[in-house]
């Protein structure tokens, strides 16, 4: 899994609400730096441009390769239901996201970095692919060991509201437990991007 290493701020003017990305915390401070860059864009824009931007912020705030985001697309081509939501309905689900999602992580790359070094159980196993798709009565939790517990508790952000198709636990002595409840649906995606673009774009690949 390839990740990005360049500079962040220079994605956040150009791509703007990147919650999975940047963080929630994070996005509500950059507020006022968006709508200053948004009022300064006055160049005319192709309609190119305009598919080939929501793909990019759609790629970039789950951090997947364009590989794996046009493999998203010919599998939703496949599905039934809505070819546009049925990519963000599995993006939502990967594994990554849920952590990020539950608030066990304060970013999807922090969230993918749990998962990679072994911290997540999901069914009381042991799972280290961040793409895992999470299904309904899944329970996710983290390694009862020294370093998974400090590695948690230094990402841990909670606070936030949880989407309705997760559940998080929070009991006193015991570490925060997730429950996937159903398959997210289209209110759940926090991202405010027209998936009906990404779609016309890859219309020639797909």
């Amino acid at each position: 899994m390839s990740r990005y290493r360049g500079p962040r701020l220079k994605l956040i003017r150009r791509l703007k609400n990147l919650p999975g990305f940047v963080g929630k915390s994070k996005m509500r401070n950059l507020g006022e730096f968006r709508v200053a860059t948004d009022q300064s864009a006055s160049r005319k824009i192709s309609q190119f441009c305009v598919r080939l931007e929501a793909k990019q912020r759609l790629r970039v705030n789950y951090g997947l390769t364009e590989r794996q985001l046009l493999k998203y697309v010919r599998v939703a081509r496949k599905a039934r239901g809505s070819t546009g939501q049925v990519p963000l309905q599995l993006l939502e689900m990967r594994l990554d996201n849920v952590i990020f999602q539950l608030g066990l992580a304060s970013t999807i790359p922090a969230a993918r970095q749990l998962v990679n070094h072994r911290h997540i159980l999901v069914n009381s196993c042991v799972v280290d692919i961040p793409s895992y798709r999470c299904k309904p009565k899944d329970s996710i939790t983290v390694r009862n060991r020294p370093t998974s517990y400090n590695t948690l508790s230094s990402k841990f952000t909670g606070g936030d509201k949880t989407p309705d198709h997760l559940t998080l636990s929070l009991s006193e002595g015991k570490k925060p437990t997730g429950l996937v409840n159903c398959i997210a649906d289209r209110e759940s995606v926090k991202l405010n991007i027209n998936e009906l673009l990404v779609v016309e774009y890859y219309s020639r690949k797909a």
